[in-house]
């Protein structure tokens, strides 16, 4: 990884931190809205899926 990249890296965690300690119940927002984005794309996934096989 170039150096860049790992300081990228190192700040988007340090903010990620910083995040979940100074508003925890936003924190979990976010990351159950993540979840449930990711849940939405994998049941239209199944559905193409399901379409495409009969």
């Amino acid at each position: 990884m170039h150096g860049w990249r790992k300081r990228l890296v190192y700040v988007a965690a340090a903010f990620a931190l910083f995040y979940l300690f100074t508003r925890p119940a936003n924190a979990a927002d976010a990351v159950n809205g993540a979840l449930d984005g990711i849940m939405h794309g994998a049941d239209q996934l199944s559905v193409f899926f399901s379409k495409v096989l009969t």
